[in-house]
């Protein structure tokens, strides 16, 4: 269904707004997936927080002029699907990498992160990337570890003042 001019340029304002509040974008060619196929990648598209859409290229190129993901408008060639992360910067490689290993007709086609454009090959180093929980989860062990040690160490004189103990009341015992 064709657009007309003002459906465009709604179209290209909603593209601007989430590309200004992206965290990364995967572009991936999409030609030979049913509907029933993209209807369940746009289910877990919303699921993991991503915003996905297929849209003429031309409009893309519009929507990313003076934004950071402004560095790819010269590799948008032939269908793409874009998929733009919105709450964690890998979601969208993962999308992408999970749904591909299903499904050989979805390849992803560039990614873009922090103003730099990467290969297709850059969609695993994308999707593993920890998520927030995960990175929070990281830090906090990194933050808890010089605590932990700290607390072995104090016990250690304790722990082995009643192993010296043990062993002098067993060698009582045997003799």
């Amino acid at each position: 269904m064709a657009l007309n001019l003002a459906q465009k340029k709604e179209l290209v304002a909603e593209l601007a707004e989430v590309a200004a509040k992206a965290y990364s974008l995967v572009a991936a060619d999409y030609i030979g997936l049913s509907v029933a196929q993209l209807t369940e990648l746009r289910a877990k598209a919303r699921q993991g927080g991503v915003y996905l859409k297929v849209a003429k290229n031309t409009l893309v190129r519009r929507a990313v002029d003076g934004t950071e993901y402004e560095c790819v408008a010269d590799a948008l060639t032939g269908p793409l699907l874009y998929a733009f992360s919105k709450d964690d910067p890998g979601a969208a490689g993962r999308l992408i990498k999970d749904f591909a290993k299903a499904n050989d007709k979805l390849k992803p086609r560039l990614v873009a992160v922090g103003g730099q454009m990467y290969p297709a090959s850059h969609v695993e180093q994308l999707a593993s990337l920890p998520t927030l929980e995960q990175a929070l989860g990281m830090l906090a062990g990194v933050m808890i570890a010089p605590v932990v040690k700290f607390v072995r160490t104090l016990n250690e004189p304790v722990a082995q003042t009643a192993r010296v103990v043990n062993a002098v009341a067993e060698a009582k015992k045997a003799a």
